[in-house]
């Protein structure tokens, strides 16, 4: 879930081709989730299947939706979660018996006919698994595109690596990371276009959204530090909020008193020190010692994931990588012609 602050972020819509060119470090995480989530059956809930019955929806959304990117001149850095720290362990139950839960009413709603509760419980009830996450990588590797492993969370790291300067933007549904201090977040990168909205027989358009820490912090007439503790006085995904209080009561709150008085007299019922945690914001556990480096498409090594070992139809899979790889070799060309008439 993430930090629930959106309401207080200033955004700009964007289309996905103003980011031909630059570097986008994507919570692979976060996007593979919305794949397993959204790519479904939408009269059962059923996600896809091959046909061992090995679900394959984050195959599809990540194979599509990158060659997508790739067509827009984007070029996508994925970040693979690391170890989560020690405060995360009681997030990750709950949501583990959140998804165990909606699971069963995803099977009563089957069973009473309930079509506008199917595919609510069954999208959370989405789960990711380490041979979802192996595959995941193998697939985009193929594709030529760069496979980060962070020593923790995702966003963090890729939110250090947009400070860095190695990318130009991170990518999540969530804000966590501008309280990790990233310069530049977009929203919606992989579900951009028309999107159903739940129990509703209403369909609406979903577009990029580019969020800029300085313009957070300058409309909002606030620090970095008092952002996070917005973050943590509304909850995290290491810390519960505190009763009663949503984003607009934590702005005022941290316009009323220091950072230092809040973490020091806030009640924050967490068994574990919020002085800890905030500092896990400022500082985050981050892999230091990594490598981008993008390479050309591998299309038998594509087809044998897709195609050989997961049923995907051969002449799709074909026809996409063909179309991809003519585009890139026609871009190459250009950007050759070009340099010799500079020249």
């Amino acid at each position: 879930m993430g930090v629930q602050i959106s309401q207080l972020l200033p955004k700009q819509e964007i289309k996905i081709e103003e980011l031909a060119g630059k570097r986008i470090a994507i919570d692979a995480f976060n996007i593979i989730f919305q794949f397993l989530s959204i790519i479904r059956q939408r009269e059962t809930g059923e996600p896809l299947r091959d046909s061992n019955g090995r679900i394959t929806s984050h195959l599809s959304g990540l194979f599509y939706r990158n060659l997508r990117f790739l067509e827009s001149g984007l070029k996508p850095i994925y970040v693979f979660d690391g170890k989560p720290p020690d405060f995360k362990k009681k997030t990750i139950k709950e949501r583990e018996a959140k998804r165990e839960e909606a699971a069963k009413k995803w099977e009563q709603a089957i069973k009473e006919g309930r079509k506008e509760d199917i595919m609510v419980y069954a999208q959370a009830s989405s789960k990711l698994t380490d041979e979802m996450i192996k595959e995941s990588k193998l697939l985009l590797q193929s594709l030529g595109i760069p496979v980060i492993q962070a020593a923790s969370e995702g966003e963090a790291q890729a939110s250090f690596m947009v400070m860095k300067g190695d990318a130009f933007s991170s990518a999540s549904q969530d804000s966590d990371s501008l309280l990790f201090g990233c310069p530049r977040l977009v929203r919606n990168l992989s579900i951009s276009g028309k999107r159903k909205m739940p129990r509703q027989e209403k369909w609406i358009d979903v577009n990029p959204e580019m969020i800029e820490l300085h313009s957070v912090l300058k409309e909002l007439n606030i620090t970095r530090e008092q952002l996070i503790c917005i973050g943590l006085l509304v909850g995290t995904d290491y810390n519960d909020g505190i009763n009663g209080i949503g984003p607009k009561k934590a702005l005022a709150l941290v316009k009323e008193k220091s950072v230092d008085q809040i973490l020091a007299e806030t009640d924050w019922n967490s068994e574990y020190d919020i002085n800890e945690i905030f500092d896990f914001f400022v500082n985050p556990h981050v892999n230091k010692d990594y490598e981008i480096k993008f390479g050309e498409i591998d299309k038998e090594a594509v087809k044998k994931i897709m195609v050989d070992e997961h049923d995907f139809s051969e002449q799709r899979i074909d026809n996409a990588l063909d179309k991809i790889i003519q585009q890139k070799k026609k871009g190459s060309q250009s950007s050759l012609s070009g340099w010799f008439k500079k020249s």
